[in-house]
């Protein structure tokens, strides 16, 4: 399955230029970002004449919040199904359920699941369909499924010679930084198909080049809208675009900030904050002590970030109906907060101050999040977060030379890592 080099005859398109104009070079504003939604509904004769099946959710919209979906149909565009990933089309299913089939009420399409199918499965689905468009918001965490839900589509579109294209939105994380363990192929799963960082600081259009260049053997016509405006080095709240939670328990930027790492926590039998207003930014477990936890993390000088000693009760999920003592994360410099560093430390802190409570999940879960069971086994052997962290700089290297094959947006100069990074 595995392939690499870039494929002869690449058949993805960039369409539309890749990156607006910065006339004058005034800075007053920063330049609001168009998604390549808002690009293909500038060029709605591009679908003329055939029948669109979106892929889509809560996050395909414009940046005067209408729908994307209703944004098409105005423009003429002739959408025919609608099909969602994980949560589904309006975003209601929790993590792991399975949506149902059902028609919308307003314009009487179906929305199709697309969840927990394989390429085979999605192939009937598209029936009906000329072109497959996709458009949703990624956070930019590997272990996030709506990547891997293209990644299938992907395959499903090649064998149903379809054409897919992929109307490009921002990484809420940024484009720059890359972070945490690269995943080994052998740990495969759908929370990880192919060996990307954990952190991968790519655009889902950037992503389906990736796949379509490297991990794909039959990827078919690939096509990508890009952003107009996006640059790299961009935060989410400078692009002028709304934020629409993506997933029922990723409701603030902040959420999608601490994702990379605190994400990790699902592997072991501390609460990840389900069940709570702050899924990820709160963490803890009723055995845990919340001023000792917090005390402990505050100590260790992790860069961008400080705990606060918190409880919550959560309605659903790890400990429902139990109080839990544990922190709130709160970053306070993006530029130089490691999500992926501050996870593991997290982890160790508590493994160290309640070993005789922690544990890990007994499927190992967090080998299938990190990618391999090397974390697992490191923090139970003792190393220290910071030369975890620091193991994988090789890697990290080859993955960046990888991707910077891919990059739609070009970087801007490098700059110089905090004295405080592994």
């Amino acid at each position: 399955m595995w392939k690499s080099g870039l494929c002869t005859g690449l058949a993805f398109i960039l369409i539309f230029g890749l990156i607006g104009s910065q006339a004058d070079g005034k800075k007053a504003k920063p330049q609001r970002v168009k998604t390549g939604l808002e690009i293909l509904l500038q060029h709605p004769e591009r679908l003329k004449g055939k029948k669109v099946g979106l892929i889509t959710n809560p996050t395909g919209v414009t940046s005067d919040y209408r729908h994307g979906l209703d944004a098409m149909l105005d423009a003429g565009i002739q959408v025919v199904k609608v099909y969602g990933p994980e949560h589904g089309v309006r975003g209601t299913e929790q993590a792991g359920d399975t949506p149902g089939t059902e028609e919308d009420p307003r314009t009487g399409l179906p929305f199709v699941n697309l969840y927990g199918k394989k390429p085979e499965e999605m192939v009937p689905l598209f029936d009906g369909v000329d072109v497959l468009v996709f458009d949703i918001q990624d956070v930019g965490t590997r272990f996030y499924t709506y990547i891997y839900t293209l990644a299938y589509t992907m395959e499903a579109a090649a064998q149903a010679d379809k054409t897919l294209i992929v109307l490009d939105r921002p990484n809420p994380l940024g484009g720059m930084k890359v972070e945490g363990p690269v995943l080994k192929p052998e740990y495969s799963s759908f929370v990880g198909l192919y060996p990307i960082a954990q952190r991968h600081g790519m655009t889902v259009g950037e992503l389906a080049r990736l796949f379509h260049g490297e991990f794909l053997t039959d990827s078919g016509d690939l096509q990508v809208i890009p952003m107009k405006g996006w640059k790299r080095s961009d935060r989410f709240e400078d692009t002028g675009l709304p934020w629409v939670l993506p997933s029922p328990n990723m409701p603030t930027l902040e959420s999608a900030q601490v994702y990379p790492g605190t994400g990790m926590i699902e592997g072991t039998n501390l609460s990840e904050g389900r069940g709570t207003t702050r899924p990820f930014e709160l963490v803890g477990a009723p055995y845990i002590k919340g001023w000792e936890l917090a005390e402990a993390l505050n100590q260790t000088g992790l860069p961008g970030v400080s705990f606060r000693e918190a409880y919550f009760n959560p309605t659903f999920s790890k400990y429902k109906g139990e109080t839990v003592g544990g922190v709130q994360v709160h970053v306070e410099d993006p530029d130089v907060f490691s999500p992926v560093w501050t996870g593991l430390t997290i982890i160790q802190e508590t493994r160290r101050l309640y070993p005789d409570h922690f544990q890990w999940r007994s499927d190992h879960w967090i080998d299938k999040l990190t990618g391999s069971d090397r974390v697992r086994k490191q923090i139970d052997a003792g190393v220290p977060a910071k030369k975890i962290v620091a193991g994988w700089k090789k890697e990290l290297k080859e993955f960046r030379q990888l991707r910077s094959r891919y990059l739609i947006y070009p970087p801007p100069a490098e700059k110089k890592l905090s004295k405080n990074s592994p």
